[in-house]
């Protein structure tokens, strides 16, 4: 198979994923979806699904369900951890968009939640679908096992929390220099990206593997690609900042450089960030080797991430 269709094959996988994941998140927020005893505040719930149902590629669930489907485990399980998953991606983008943090005003080529609504609403629209996705992860449905489910909440909670996503945000913040911080050098901005980017990436693989009842050396591998994607997926989307237009984003561009937060593309220069991304793809795949060709969608991932940029 020659490598454009190749691309075209994962595309179509890709799509087929996002669509199965955007009609389980419709449901989910929909009338349906909620406690009947505890209807939501329909402005609550609006802001919700502007936050979540505007697009996006999935690419996080798509993670959860591909590694699921590779291992031969239950993809109906993998569908729901993947969908609690973007939950929480689609609370902190809701968060960080927010005045007080990256302040956008554009998010998938829609006004953002705040801006839409407000920024109290956006924020509790945010608290929401934090802990909806935990309802969903903890729900018998996501996994007939307890103890399986108990490990994919614990998984989620870590990736998102301080030492991970939120930690890697006050970071971020901190880059800025809100708080008199010195810039991070290269290192510090790759433990930045790691924390706020690559643990939720990671979360996706580990989460796949746990569903699918991995050994511990098969899930050992599975993060280790997790951490070279999630790198190499924040210096591809810091390349695509440097250039790419806001039009073709579906945000606003440039706007790292415009509060002076230093990237690995600062940092390096750009020859040098790219050469990065090449490492990272060769670790990644010495990671997936020894899963064979059932793991070639997770290294069409790899590809569709880093050909973003480069």
């Amino acid at each position: 198979m020659s490598s454009a269709s190749s691309v075209s094959v994962f595309a179509l996988t890709l799509n087929r994923r996002a669509a199965q994941v955007d009609q389980f998140l419709e449901r989910a927020l929909s009338p349906e979806g909620e406690d009947k005893t505890k209807p939501w505040p329909t402005r609550l719930k609006n802001a919700m699904r502007h936050g979540v149902l505007g697009g996006g590629k999935r690419i996080r669930p798509f993670l959860v369900i591909e590694t699921v489907a590779m291992l031969g485990g239950d993809e109906k399980c993998a569908l729901r951890a993947g969908a609690a998953l973007e939950l929480v991606h689609c609370y902190s983008l809701i968060h960080d968009d927010l005045p007080a943090m990256d302040d956008d005003d554009l998010r998938r080529g829609r006004p953002t939640v705040h801006c839409a609504f407000d920024e109290a609403t956006a924020i509790l629209a945010g608290d929401a679908l934090l802990t909806l996705a935990f309802e969903i992860m903890a729900a018998r449905e996501t996994h007939p096992d307890a103890a399986v489910r108990a490990e994919c909440v614990t998984i989620l909670a870590k990736a998102a929390g301080a030492g991970a996503m939120v930690g890697g945000q006050m970071l971020d913040l901190a880059a800025e220099g809100r708080f008199g911080d010195p810039a991070p050098d290269a290192e510090g901005v790759r433990l930045l990206q790691a924390m706020k980017t690559g643990a939720m990436l990671t979360a996706a693989l580990e989460l796949g593997g746990v569903i699918a009842g991995a050994d511990a050396p098969r899930r050992r591998l599975l993060e280790r690609f997790g951490r070279a994607l999630g790198a190499a997926y924040q210096i591809a989307d810091d390349i695509l900042d440097r250039e790419s237009t806001t039009e073709a984003l579906g945000k606003r561009a440039g706007k790292d450089r415009g509060k002076g937060k230093g990237t690995l593309v600062d940092l390096l220069g750009m020859d040098r960030a790219r050469a990065e991304c090449r490492e990272l793809s060769a670790e990644a795949m010495a990671a997936l080797e020894p899963f064979g060709p059932s793991a070639d969608t997770l290294r069409a991932a790899f590809g569709f991430t880093v050909a973003r940029s480069t």
